[in-house]
C-alpha cells in the first residue's frame, strides 16, 4: 500500500470519529437553544421570581451556546494512542456522548496535559501523538509524532513530518490563530502555571509568548471559572492593530467573556490610537507626572471667580482670594475634589456667617441666614463657578495652560515645549490615557444631582455646567473607579509600559493575579529602571513565577541572525532565542538614491507579494508612514487583505510572511529606543526580509 493511500485511510478513519463528535456538538447546541426559548417563556409567569429565573437560565444557556458555536471550527485537533491501547481525543472544548461517556477531552483538562508534555525522551505512556488538521468539520490531513517506537504496534501508521514543522510553514493572514494543537512542552508549563500571584513569560521574538499567554487566560477560566469569570479577565495590548490581530484566539478556545483592550482604551469611554512624539511621550509616561497632576487636580479651573461679595441686612460680606485659597486647601485635605463638592456650600456659608455683625442679622439668627443665602441665585452661581463638579477629561484639557505654572521644575524646557505641542491635537493620545485615569482617582466621582440633599445647593445645574458637560461628553469616562478591578490582568508587550501606564493597570489588578509578557530587548520605553520600579508597585508584593521560552518558531535563522546583531546594539546581553528552521533565503539589503526610494520600496513589495501566499508589511519611521501610504495608495488598494504600511510601534506582536523596511536608519534615529524598535521590525518577518534605504549606517555598524 502506498504512503498516500495509507494517509487517506487514516484521514477517513479520523473523519468518522470527528463526525460522531460533531453530531453530539449539534445535539448540545439544540439543547442550549431550547433552554434559551424555555427561559424566555418563564418571563411571562408574571412575578419577580419568574423574571430572575428567566434571566439566569437565558444567560447560562446563551453563554453555553456561544462557546459551542465558537469552538465549531477545528473542534477536534488531537489524538493520543496510549501504551495501554486506549485512545484519547483532544479538542477545544469537552464533549460527551448520550451516556455521558467522554468523546472529546478539553485541552485544558488534566487528562489532556500529556498531549503537550510527552516527549520522545519521556513519552509518559504515549506511543503516538497525532494532530488532526481540519477545515471546519472536515479532516484534511494528519501529522504524527512517534514518541515510543519500542512499544508501537507493527501496523501503526505514522504520517507526515510532525505537526509543529507543518504549522511553521503556514502562510500568515490578518489574524493570530490558536496554536492549541502544537503547543510545546515549555509553553505548556507556562500555560498551566499556578493561578495566584504574577506569572511572567519572557523570551525573544517568535517564541510564542503572546499566544501562550492567551491560552493561559483560557486555561485559568477553565480551572477556576467562578473566580475569574465573575471578577473578569482583562487582556491589554499595545495597539488597536494588535488587539484586532489577536481577537479571535480566545473565542476559538471556547472563551467569549474576556475583556480585550489596547492601552488607549483601558479607561472606559476614552479611545486613543495615536502616539505622541518621543519627548512628549517620555514626559507623560514618567512618574514625575504624578506630582504635576496632583497640583493640576487641585488648581481652580480657568475663569473661576477669585472673590465673592454678598450684601446681607446691614453687612457687606466678602470672601477674598487668600481666604478662598485657604478654604480650597482645607476641603482638599479631607476629600477628593468631587467628593468635597457637597461640603462646599456649608463651608462657604460658615465663612460668611463669621463676618456677620449687624444687629438685624444676628437677631434673625443663623438658620434664617443659611436659608436665605443657600437659595440665593447669586450664591448658587458662585458655588457652581468656584467649585463645579469636574470630569477628569476637563482638567486634562487645561494641562497645557498649567504646565508652566505648576511643573515646579519637574520638566525641562524641551519637555514643556513638547508637552504643549502634544496637547494641540485636542484629542487624547495613547500616552494621555493614564493621565486621565490618574485624574479620575485624584478628583473622584462626579456627584449626581440630588435635590433632596440638605447639604448641597438646590439649583446646581446652571447653564455653565450644562455647557461644560456638553463640551466634554464625547470623551467622558463612563465607568466608576469602584468598578475598575479585575480578577486577572494579562498585559502583553509589558516591556513598553511607562510608569504611568503601570499605575493605570495596577489599579485594575490590585486584587488580581497577573500574566506579564515581555522582552526587554524589544522595549520602546527609554527609562527601564523607572518602569521596573512602577511595575513592582503595581504588583504590590505578589509572588512571581517566571518562565522563559527559548525557541524562535517565527523567523528563519537567516532573518534572526541579522536581527540578533541589531538587538545587541539595542541592549546589553539581549535574550536571544534559538531559531529552529532555515530557508536558504538571506535578507536583502538595498541602498538607493533618495529619488529612487519609493519606487524601490514598491518594487520590493511587489516582488515579495509574488513569492509568499500570506501577508506583507512595509514598515517605516512614524514620521514617514502617512506620506508612504499616499505614495503607495494604488498598491495598497490592489492588495487590501495582504499588504499594510505600518510604523515600528504598530508592528509589535504581529507577524508577516514578508517585511519590507524603508529607511532603517530613520527608525534607529527616531528615538533613544530606535535600535530596539528596528529589532522588533526585523523580527516580524517569517520568510522574506528586505531593507531599502538611502543610507547604510545601521548595516555598517552591525557588520
Amino acid at each position: 500500500m502506498s504512503s498516500h493511500n495509507a494517509e487517506q485511510r487514516e484521514i477517513e478513519a479520523e473523519q468518522s470519529y470527528v463526525d460522531t463528535v460533531y453530531e453530539r456538538l449539534d445535539a448540545s447546541a439544540k439543547v442550549a437553544q431550547s433552554l434559551v426559548v424555555e427561559g424566555m417563556a418563564r418571563g411571562h409567569v408574571g412575578n419577580e421570581g419568574g423574571l430572575v429565573e428567566r434571566d439566569a437560565m437565558v444567560y447560562q444557556a446563551t453563554k453555553r451556546l456561544s462557546a459551542l458555536n465558537a469552538a465549531h471550527d477545528g473542534l477536534v485537533f488531537g489524538r493520543l494512542n496510549m501504551l495501554d491501547g486506549d485512545s484519547r481525543y483532544i479538542g477545544r472544548i469537552g464533549v460527551r456522548d448520550a451516556d455521558r461517556e467522554i468523546l472529546l477531552i478539553d485541552w485544558r483538562a488534566p487528562a489532556a496535559a500529556v498531549f503537550y508534555q510527552a516527549t520522545s525522551q519521556e513519552p509518559a505512556g504515549v506511543v503516538r501523538r497525532r494532530v488532526l488538521r481540519c477545515a471546519n468539520d472536515r479532516v484534511i490531513g494528519v501529522e504524527d509524532d512517534l514518541l515510543d517506537a519500542d512499544n508501537a504496534p507493527d501496523d501503526m501508521v505514522i504520517v507526515g513530518e510532525g505537526a509543529l514543522l507543518a504549522s511553521l510553514t503556514r502562510a500568515r493572514d490578518t489574524s493570530m490563530h490558536s496554536v492549541v494543537a502544537t503547543i510545546q512542552k515549555e509553553q505548556d508549563e507556562a500555560i498551566r502555571a499556578p493561578g495566584r500571584g504574577a506569572t511572567t513569560i519572557g523570551g525573544g521574538p517568535g517564541t510564542g509568548k503572546t499566544v501562550v499567554a492567551l491560552h493561559r487566560a483560557a486555561y485559568l477560566l477553565y480551572t477556576d471559572r467562578r473566580r475569574f469569570e465573575s471578577g473578569g479577565v482583562l487582556v491589554v495590548g499595545p495597539s488597536n492593530v494588535f488587539m484586532n490581530y489577536i481577537e479571535r484566539v480566545l473565542p476559538s478556545l471556547g472563551e467569549t467573556s474576556v475583556t480585550l483592550r489596547s492601552l488607549g482604551e483601558v479607561v472606559d469611554g476614552i479611545r486613543a490610537g495615536r502616539h505622541d512624539e518621543p519627548v512628549a511621550a517620555a514626559a507623560k509616561g514618567s512618574s514625575r507626572m504624578t506630582g504635576f497632576l496632583k497640583r493640576a487636580a487641585a488648581a481652580p479651573l480657568a475663569g473661576s471667580p477669585t472673590e465673592f461679595r454678598y450684601f446681607y441686612k446691614d453687612d457687606v460680606l466678602r470672601l477674598q482670594p487668600q481666604q478662598l485659597d485657604k478654604i480650597r486647601r482645607q476641603l482638599l485635605s479631607n476629600a477628593r475634589r468631587n467628593r468635597a463638592y457637597a461640603q462646599v456650600p456649608a463651608v462657604l456659608v460658615d465663612a460668611l456667617w463669621r463676618q456677620v455683625r449687624g444687629e438685624r442679622a444676628l437677631e434673625k439668627g443663623r438658620e434664617d441666614f443659611v436659608e436665605i443665602v443657600t437659595t440665593d441665585d447669586r450664591f448658587i452661581d458662585f458655588v457652581e463657578q468656584w467649585w463645579p463638579p469636574v470630569e477628569p477629561i476637563e482638567i486634562w484639557r487645561t494641562l497645557p495652560d498649567l504646565v508652566d505654572e505648576l511643573s515646579n521644575g519637574t520638566f525641562s524646557r524641551a519637555e514643556i515645549a513638547a508637552l504643549k505641542a502634544s496637547w494641540v491635537a485636542g484629542e487624547p493620545s495613547i500616552q494621555d490615557v493614564p493621565l486621565i485615569d490618574e485624574l479620575r482617582y485624584l478628583v473622584g466621582e462626579v456627584p449626581e444631582a440630588n435635590d433632596d440633599d440638605d447639604d448641597a445647593p438646590k439649583q446646581l445645574m446652571s447653564f455653565e455646567r450644562r455647557e461644560r458637560e456638553d463640551r466634554v461628553d464625547r470623551n467622558r469616562t463612563t465607568q466608576s473607579i469602584e468598578d475598575d478591578g479585575f480578577a486577572h490582568v494579562l498585559v502583553d508587550e509589558a516591556q513598553d509600559l511607562s510608569p504611568m501606564q503601570w499605575r493605570m493597570l495596577g489599579r485594575r489588578g490590585r486584587h488580581a493575579s497577573w500574566t506579564i509578557v515581555g522582552d526587554e530587548a524589544q522595549s520602546s520605553w527609554p527609562h527601564p529602571l523607572e518602569s521596573a520600579a512602577a511595575r513592582k508597585d503595581a504588583l504590590d508584593g505578589k509572588p512571581e513565577h517566571a518562565f522563559r521560552l527559548s525557541t524562535n518558531y517565527r523567523n528563519s535563522a537567516e532573518i534572526y541572525d541579522l536581527a540578533a546583531k541589531v538587538a545587541a546594539i539595542g541592549v546589553p546581553d539581549p535574550d536571544l532565542a534559538d531559531a529552529v528552521r532555515r530557508t536558504g533565503e538571506q535578507p536583502k539589503q538595498l541602498v538607493v538614491p533618495p529619488a529612487d526610494l519609493v519606487d524601490t520600496a514598491r518594487a520590493s513589495a511587489l516582488e515579495v507579494l509574488g513569492r509568499v501566499e500570506g501577508t506583507v508589511a512595509i514598515v517605516a519611521a512614524r514620521a514617514a508612514v502617512d506620506r508612504l501610504r499616499d505614495d503607495l495608495a494604488d498598491l495598497l488598494a490592489e492588495h487590501p487583505d495582504r499588504l499594510r504600511v505600518l510604523d515600528g510601534l504598530d508592528t509589535k506582536g504581529l507577524e508577516f510572511d514578508a517585511v519590507v523596511v524603508v529607511e532603517p536608519d530613520a527608525i534607529t534615529d527616531e528615538s533613544s529606543a530606535g535600535w530596539r524598535t528596528l529589532y522588533v521590525v526585523l523580527t516580524r518577518a517569517t520568510q522574506l526580509l528586505t531593507t531599502v534605504g538611502t543610507t547604510d549606517r545601521w548595516s555598517n555598524r552591525i557588520a
